[in-house]
């Protein structure tokens, strides 16, 4: 299914009366890890701006012991703090990543703004080396505003 095509289904999840906030976050996990082949790993980190801290919201794929991550260590910590998205070709190749399994070879982190502040961020984990294009980078841009609605 193409980025275009999934972006209604994103919206008919986010518009969602009858669901809860973290029901339709955990829906677009699924829906973006059933629907792309290398979205192995697909869940959300929310900010914790006084602990300097993320913690683990909803998300699909292999279990990780990865539920609190200090702003500025690993890709999402430093996403937390640069409030740009974070794209790892391959997670072996970077020196400040924090290994959750042997089968994820490269990243993306896309941070989620609620009226200009970076209250969280998606994640996605690949078992395949360099699969992010800017297409991607847009489409979780697209997924996460429509998010930012839901707060």
């Amino acid at each position: 299914m193409t980025f275009q095509e999934l972006q209604p289904k994103v919206i008919a999840i986010t518009s969602n009366d009858t669901s809860t906030r973290d029901e339709k976050l955990l829906s677009i996990c699924q829906l973006l890890n059933e629907s792309i082949a290398y979205y192995n790993w697909v869940g959300f980190y929310f900010a914790n701006h006084d602990a300097k801290t993320l913690h683990l919201g909803p998300y699909v794929g292999a279990e990780t012991d990865h539920t609190v991550i200090p702003f500025g260590k690993g890709i999402c910590g430093q996403v937390a703090e640069s409030n740009a998205n974070f794209v790892v070709p391959d997670v072996a190749a970077q020196d400040n990543y924090i290994a959750c399994s042997f089968t994820v070879k490269s990243e993306i982190v896309v941070p989620l703004f609620v009226n200009g502040i970076n209250i969280g961020q998606i994640d996605i984990d690949s078992h395949v080396i360099d699969p992010f294009t800017e297409a991607d980078e847009r489409f979780l841009e697209f997924v996460n505003e429509e998010i930012a609605k839901l707060f």
